[in-house]
């Protein structure tokens, strides 16, 4: 089954995962969640860091 790829560097969508553009495409899906998540805690401190 095909999934839908993202390129991070010119930010097209395609089905192949080599890019027009000569980049690899990744799954622009987030990991799934957990309430087990081992590293939520420090994603949530990145992510207040980031904003101020």
């Amino acid at each position: 089954m095909n999934h839908i790829l993202k390129c991070p560097k010119c930010h097209s969508y395609g089905l192949s995962e080599k890019c027009k553009c000569g980049n690899v495409r990744d799954r622009p899906k987030p990991p799934k969640y957990s309430p087990e998540d081992k590293y939520g805690d420090y994603r949530r401190k990145f992510k207040e860091g980031q904003e101020k």
